[in-house]
């Protein structure tokens, strides 16, 4: 087995023993990227980013669309809600492995890839979550230990 599927599985058995079923979150809806409310955005903060979430018990999907600098993007993210692995890709088109579990009301998702240098791999930790009263969602990315980026989305 190499390295890179060892750490994608090890990293599921660790996120699926801390994994808690109660009631969870709904992230679906329309929402809309406030820069002035996140953390560490870098060039992120000139993108208006719109996401349309659709949400089952084992699904969540989400299409974003990206205009930065006059030209639009979109792209489909898919996370399977029962812990099992899917591939997804990045932002910026990179391959990974995602693997989401419920930690209380929050959606933590593991997103792996291959690093730079062969038999490595690049871990993010996404942190997704929603306030209590519906109107905004939180998503957090760290790697390593590394400020997590921070986003904030308001729903429409």
């Amino acid at each position: 087995m190499n390295h890179f599927r060892m750490l994608l599985m090890v990293a599921t058995l660790g996120l699926a023993a801390t994994a808690f079923a109660g009631d969870t979150p709904d992230f679906a809806g329309t929402w809309e990227l406030n820069p002035k409310k996140g953390e560490n955005l870098g060039m992120v903060a000139a993108v208006k980013e719109t996401l349309v979430i659709t949400q089952t018990a084992d699904q969540l999907v989400i299409d974003y669309t990206d205009v930065f600098q006059g030209k639009t993007t979109t792209r489909q993210v898919s996370y399977d809600l029962s812990g099992a692995g899917a591939v997804n890709f990045a932002a910026m088109g990179d391959r990974s492995e995602t693997v989401s579990t419920w930690d209380g009301d929050k959606l933590i998702t593991l997103w792996t890839s291959e690093g730079a240098i062969a038999g490595t791999a690049v871990v993010r930790t996404e942190t997704r979550s929603v306030a209590a009263d519906g109107s905004s969602m939180t998503v957090a990315t760290a790697r390593g230990d590394n400020p997590p980026m921070v986003l904030v989305y308001e729903k429409q």
